[in-house]
């Protein structure tokens, strides 16, 4: 290799790794905007979903205008949240209602845990307790909470805005690409990722429901308080790749511990709602998924690590639907094509032809 060559591969290899690291700076510190655009993305894509099933519909199909569709689909989705945050404040009044229960039931376990260490538990426990600022940490909560709604707000916004420009979208498409053939190919760029991210998302919505309803009726069998609100958590948190189905089992078998006071219910809980992970994690979700995603598994574990240490629980719930939308961008440009193909399950890769 010449001394041109090499001189050009390392100032190649510079370039890349200053955008690189220019791009991770530029998303740390600008996750109070993109995320809320990412999710309305997601939520746009739903939308889509909700629309082809609508057209099924004969009737709906010949007489409601596409911008009504969208209209209906949308209202289906909001229609959906509300009835979860009023689920989940209807189960946390309730389990608020019942601290003083929990904490007298921590001590009696906590008792039973000394017993069976042959140590004092209890006194270390409580000398870290003491280290906890709970006037901050309610703090830290209500500012949570308030960046939540204002999220909510900024999302509802984005989708607004990206039905609209969807209406204008082909003609800007037809601005931006004189050619015939590089309009279509545009075109099936957007529809392969809006088909393959909203499969995604359906079928993952199917599976982590399917193991909410399970656990719903595990934790009724054993008693649990508030079984609604741990199923929608053990839900939502499903959408987390591997580590999020081990710690949706955990959270309702460690709560058992606080309502019983004893050990043997969070084994119970451990065991049952862990068998229901494991059954729809590993046998029902590879028989519904496929390899439809052409996805590695080690890329899934690293996108999941990544977009977690960038942008938190947030970005460990998108890692897998961003991990889709770059496959199928850079898989369609030469010279990021590279990319797409370590992304990809097997390297093998579906571009688009040309006409």
């Amino acid at each position: 290799m010449t001394a041109e060559h090499k001189t050009f591969d390392i100032s190649k290899i510079t370039y890349f790794l200053l955008a690189l690291v220019s791009t991770v700076i530029i998303l740390v510190y600008s996750e109070d905007y993109i995320v809320p655009f990412i999710i309305a993305l997601i939520v746009w894509f739903i939308i889509h979903e909700l629309r082809e099933n609508i057209q099924q519909i004969p009737w709906m199909r010949r007489n409601c205008p596409m911008w009504l569709q969208s209209a209906i689909a949308f209202m289906v989705i909001n229609i959906v949240i509300l009835i979860i945050i009023e689920l989940l404040m209807y189960s946390m009044s309730n389990l608020m209602s019942s601290l003083e229960l929990y904490e007298s039931n921590l001590d009696k376990t906590l008792l039973e845990v000394n017993a069976l260490a042959g140590m004092d538990v209890t006194s270390h426990l409580y000398s870290y307790l003491e280290k906890v600022d709970l006037t901050e940490l309610a703090s830290s909560l209500a500012d949570y909470v308030t960046a939540l709604l204002g999220d909510a707000f900024l999302i509802l916004l984005y989708v607004l805005f990206l039905l609209i420009e969807e209406s204008i979208f082909p003609e800007k498409l037809k601005r931006l690409y004189p050619s015939d053939k590089q309009q279509r190919k545009t075109v099936r760029l957007f529809n392969k990722m809006d088909h393959n991210i909203s499969r995604y998302l359906t079928l993952k919505t199917l599976v982590s429901l399917l193991t909410g309803l399970l656990s719903y009726f595990v934790l009724i069998a054993f008693g649990v308080d508030a079984p609604i609100f741990w199923a929608l958590l053990i839900f939502v948190l499903n959408y987390i790749p591997t580590i999020g189905s081990l710690i949706a089992t955990l959270f309702p078998a460690c709560f058992a511990i606080l309502q019983f006071g004893e050990l043997a219910p969070f084994v119970y809980i451990l065991i049952s709602v862990g068998a229901i992970q494991i059954i729809v994690g590993n046998v029902i979700e590879p028989k519904v998924m496929g390899n439809s995603l052409n996805i590695s598994s080690l890329v899934v574990i690293l996108s999941l690590t990544i977009w977690g240490a960038i942008w938190g629980v947030m970005g460990m719930i998108l890692s897998v639907p961003i991990t889709v939308m770059m496959i199928v961008v850079f898989e369609e440009i030469p010279s990021l094509r590279f990319i797409a193909v370590m992304l990809s399950e097997k390297g093998e890769l579906n571009a688009l032809e040309e006409d």
